[in-house]
């Protein structure tokens, strides 16, 4: 079959644009069929209405016996009569009927048509074991791995380009004359016809994982021809890369990851701090995108043993945007990451950076407004440090105060402040910078970030000698950054009169305001959460549906977590005895007023700004978090 009849087949078989289907309803299919009566569905149907915990009503025809597994695989797989694996999911009590719809409107929305299993498993809406158990175990389907397979190459010779691209199944191997085809949703009803029409009416079906089968048909592809790369190929290169860079800046990414494997290289940008896969492009083109990217950097081209770093400026919609490069040598090549910076044109202010009311009075108050001391800003890459210590300068910055940062590199320009951008490539380095930047008599010194011994007594004697000083530093949390600054081989009574306040944060991503719904906590959940339904009072949690304006994600733009510990006299005296971790965090919670990361984040999930799932996904749990009245009080005015 040519290119054009395979499509013309699959469209064929595609629920018409107009809407989507009829739902398919499996128990009156059953009842048509003669398998159950309709006396025993409303037996049935009796007995879960009495069910404290919601179970979908095949499971429980199943349970009292009125109806086996094999009848139900016999029905879902007759030609004509089986549902997409939506509707499947969604009568086995799997999918929530909101689920299927939003994966249902992105499905419409895309271009070309993509699979619903695989806008399924994409989204999160179900897990991809979860699919397959359904598909192999409910379905009777085989389970297999196509890509430790070995594929007969005449088969698959009959798949035209386009269906190889963007592969629902991948011919294996013929068993007793007939045709064994790996599907990743043999209930698709356009793969179905397609295969057919490919490897005939007779086909022997799998289930297979889609990652398994897209690698399978990768391999097969390049041993059937490998591709080359040649001096004539350049600008289809520098063209592939001003792609790449300009869908990431339009997109509002952060990073952009470009990672080498054995037979494609995979492209994903970092939007709202999570990994969100782009597009492959073929291996043989690695080396030629390391090179241009490198060129960009102005690093060695030839040296590919070693890890490298750079910047380059790229321009794009009349605007200059700075770009820090990382090349990190891996056995398939050289992973390349890009940090996009300076993506916004104006700081935030303090106010908006998401701090509690009663956190930001105490951050200003009894930390930024203090002459001297040192104000870390603790938490792991990507969590919104700078953009913090950047708001606390801009709160600062006065004609009557000298500001001056020494920063590897400068991120965001700021006006009426001395910036210092490190560049070791002339000897500009982070130990010499410091040296002399106590003599310019500052009044605030914004060090970059505390790596060594050397950069945290710098901090230490600035602030000794009255200086007010800001700086990050990667730690867990509050108490983390004061023990690892104690492994820093500084003198305890050093950091216990010179540190005012530690700041630790993480940045979770907002609920969309245009799709949020309301959300009762699952049971798993609040036993995760360590809390009872009482602790929970007056909560309002939400969570979004997914809608065009989030690209079906469900969340839009990020909102910041903090936990604040001002030093007191019991935390200094902990201090300079050098207690542990728990004893610190005991003190500061019963006399520090400290509320921790957790539970500031379960105080915004509460409130409807974030989900529960991301707050047990990015947050650290060391200790039981207390009731929301507890936070509330402690965190709102």
């Amino acid at each position: 079959m040519n290119e054009t009849t395979a499509r013309r087949s699959r469209r064929e078989e595609e629920p018409p644009a107009s809407g989507d289907p009829a739902p398919f309803d499996i128990v009156e299919r059953l009842i048509e069929s003669g398998r159950v009566s309709r006396e025993q569905v409303s037996y049935a149907r009796r007995v879960q209405a009495k069910l404290e915990t919601p179970r979908a009503l095949m499971e429980i025809l199943q349970e009292l016996r009125f109806v086996d597994e094999q009848e139900i695989r016999e029905l879902i797989r007759t030609p004509g009569a089986a549902p997409d694996v939506g509707e499947l999911l969604v009568e086995l009590g799997l999918l929530p009927r909101e689920d299927l719809e939003t994966a249902r409107a992105v499905q419409r929305e895309s271009r070309p048509k993509r699979r619903l299993a695989d806008i399924l498993v994409e989204r999160r809406l179900i897990e991809e074991r979860t699919l397959i158990e359904v598909l192999s175990r409910r379905l009777g389907y085989p389970f297999v791995e196509p890509d430790f397979a070995e594929i007969d190459s005449r088969l698959f010779q009959r798949m035209p380009a386009d269906l190889a691209a963007a592969p629902g199944f991948v011919p294996l191997r013929l068993e007793n004359g007939i045709p064994r085809v790996a599907f990743v949703d043999p209930l698709d009803a356009g793969d179905l016809a397609n295969a057919r029409e490919l490897f005939g009416p007779q086909l022997s079906v799998a289930v297979a994982r889609r990652g398994a089968v897209e690698r399978a048909v990768r391999r097969a592809r390049s041993s059937r021809q490998r591709e080359r790369v040649s001096a004539s190929d350049e600008q289809g290169i520098v063209a592939l890369v001003n792609r790449i860079l300009g869908s990431a800046v339009d997109r509002g990414a952060s990073d952009v990851h470009i990672e080498p494997f054995a037979e494609h290289v995979r492209v994903r940008f970092r939007e709202d701090g999570v990994l969100v896969p782009v597009e492959d492009f073929p291996a043989s083109l690695m080396g030629a995108v390391t090179n241009r990217l490198k060129v960009m950097c102005e690093v060695d081209i030839t040296e590919k043993r070693r890890h490298q770093g750079g910047r380059f400026t790229f321009e794009h919609r009349g605007r200059a945007l700075d770009l820090r490069a990382s090349f990190y040598v891996t056995v398939h090549g050289e992973k390349i990451v890009l940090r996009l910076l300076n993506r916004r044109g104006t700081l935030i202010p303090l106010e908006d950076l998401g701090l509690a009311p009663r956190q930001l009075e105490r951050f200003r108050e009894e930390a930024l407004h203090l002459p001297s001391g040192v104000i870390l800003v603790t938490g792991p890459t990507g969590s919104g440090k700078t953009t913090t210590v950047y708001s606390c300068i801009r709160h600062l910055n006065d004609p009557q105060v000298s500001i001056l940062t020494a920063e590897e590199p400068v991120e965001a320009l700021i006006d009426g402040i001395c910036q210092c951008s490190i560049n070791p490539r002339i000897q500009l380095t982070y130990e010499e910078t410091l040296r002399h930047i106590v003599r310019q008599d500052p009044d605030v010194l914004f060090l970059g970030e505390v790596r060594d011994a050397f950069s945290a007594e710098t901090a230490v004697q600035a602030a000794l000698t009255g200086h007010q000083v800001l700086t990050t530093f990667h730690a867990e949390d509050t108490i983390g950054g004061l023990i690892r600054l104690l492994h820093l081989n500084l003198e305890a009574y050093l950091v216990a009169s010179t540190v005012s306040a530690l700041l630790a944060q993480r940045l979770l991503r907002r609920v969309c305001p245009e799709c949020a719904v309301s959300e009762r906590p699952a049971a798993v959940e609040l036993r995760r959460l360590g809390l009872g339904p009482e602790a929970l009072a007056g909560a309002a949690f939400r969570r979004g549906r997914g809608c065009p304006r989030c690209r079906y994600s469900g969340y839009q733009g990020r909102v910041g977590v903090f936990e604040l510990l001002v030093l007191n006299e019991e935390i200094r005296g902990a201090v300079i005895e050098r207690r542990g971790a728990p004893e610190l965090r005991r003190r500061a919670l019963e006399t520090a007023g400290l509320v921790t990361l957790f539970e500031d984040g379960l105080l915004k999930a509460a409130r409807g700004i974030t989900t529960l799932e991301e707050v047990l996904r990015c947050l650290p749990r060391l200790c039981r978090p207390r009731p929301l009245s507890e936070l509330s009080r402690l965190l709102e005015v």
